[in-house]
């Protein structure tokens, strides 16, 4: 333990690892849904108002 220079924080290196294969399977999750039931683009629904 002579170089703290030369120290890595496991803890933080495995978050940051985790964090990168949530989003991936987020990201992964996200296209599959838009190749499934894609957004009506351009197309605004107004609902009539109540009375």
């Amino acid at each position: 333990m002579s170089n703290d220079e030369n120290l890595i924080d496991f803890g933080a290196e495995r978050d940051k690892r985790i964090h990168d294969l949530h989003e991936k399977r987020l990201n992964d999750m996200r296209k599959a849904f838009e190749q499934a039931m894609p957004l009506a683009k351009g197309k605004k629904g107004k609902k009539p108002k109540k009375r």
